[in-house]
């Protein structure tokens, strides 16, 4: 004891500059560390990953599971030579394990942010409504420290809405394209020139019509007016005389016509009337009929024997001259 205090006293400052020194590096070495993300009280596996092309992707750039981050991009290495130049290794927790069919893709950290890596879990996996049993851990195969992953690039919503307005950039710069190009085969036909001359006809044909509208607004328009005017006026004078006629007179004497041709009527179907016994009595028809039996056998017997009515009417002419 008195040999360690009298080394204590010996060596006192060299023991507390190289203490000092030491707990300098350990501080030095935990904050580098920090400040990149890992914590080196916190043991983890690397699993590794082949890209062609990392969008954004930088060292300490964030992994997430789920949307939690459980470790870090460590190391990004690069040989050009090669299609997939990439070789992306990131640490995560070691209390993680990652099921066989656990893919690594890139993905955007945020709208306006950084790239970002997510591992994600087959889909029987990633189904699972309740957490994962130990029973069912141990049947599950696990991916062993160090190994690749299946590799995937997610597109951002910003480089989504980029290349649909790309693309629709495209087509619009294509139909305008075509568009130019109709025109242009127009004016070079002899289309163009015909729509000018049909434009000059109908040019034309317009300012007759607007002529004869003319003319006709300062000529017949009046005229027409006028008729119409004066037609007015003998319709408000008919209407006029119309409304002082007496029709309650009119309709008076029309009603006593009525009458008299009711009572006419009347005298016709009457048979104790003249002419309803013109049109009712049979004796009428009766002596009618025997005249013109009468005179038809007159006639007949005329026909028959006419000297003796030669002879009779010289007879009489006779008789007169003797008296």
């Amino acid at each position: 004891m008195n040999k360690f205090i009298e080394y204590w006293k010996k060596y006192n400052r060299e023991i507390k500059v190289g203490a000092l020194a030491m707990i300098s590096i350990f501080l030095l070495f935990y904050g580098f560390n920090f400040l990149k993300g890992v914590n080196i009280f916190h043991p983890s596996n690397s699993y590794l990953g082949v890209f062609a092309e990392i969008p954004g992707l930088e060292e300490q750039s964030p992994v997430y599971i789920h949307g939690y981050k459980v470790g870090q991009v460590e190391e990004i290495n690069y040989n050009f030579t090669l299609d997939s130049a990439f070789v992306v290794e990131v640490a995560i927790n070691r209390d993680i394990s990652l099921p066989e069919g656990t893919s690594m893709v890139i993905i955007a950290d945020g709208l306006l942010a950084g790239k970002a890596i997510e591992l994600r879990f087959p889909a029987q996996i990633a189904n699972q409504q309740s957490p994962i049993s130990n029973q069912q851990s141990a049947i599950i195969n696990q991916i062993p420290h160090g190994s690749y992953l299946p590799t995937a690039i997610q597109p951002s919503l910003i480089e989504t809405l980029e290349n649909q307005l790309l693309a629709n950039i495209n087509a619009a710069v294509s139909d305008v394209d075509s568009l130019v190009n109709d025109l242009h085969a127009q004016l070079e036909g002899d289309h163009l020139k015909a729509a000018i001359a049909n434009v000059e006809q109908i040019t034309d044909e317009l300012t007759g019509v607007s002529a004869e509208l003319r003319y006709m607004m300062g000529h017949q328009i009046p005229r027409i007016v006028d008729n119409a005017d004066t037609t007015i006026a003998n319709l408000n004078a008919i209407i006029a005389d119309v409304k002082s006629a007496d029709l309650a007179a009119t309709v008076a004497r029309v009603d006593t016509t009525l009458d008299s041709v009711n009572a006419l009527i009347s005298d016709v179907r009457s048979p104790d009337g003249t002419i309803g016994k013109l049109l009712y009595d049979p004796s009428l028809y009766t002596d009618i009929d025997a005249t013109v039996v009468s005179a038809d056998s007159l006639i007949t017997d005329l026909k028959a024997n006419p000297k003796r009515y030669v002879h009779f009417s010289l007879f009489g002419q006779r008789e007169k001259k003797k008296k």
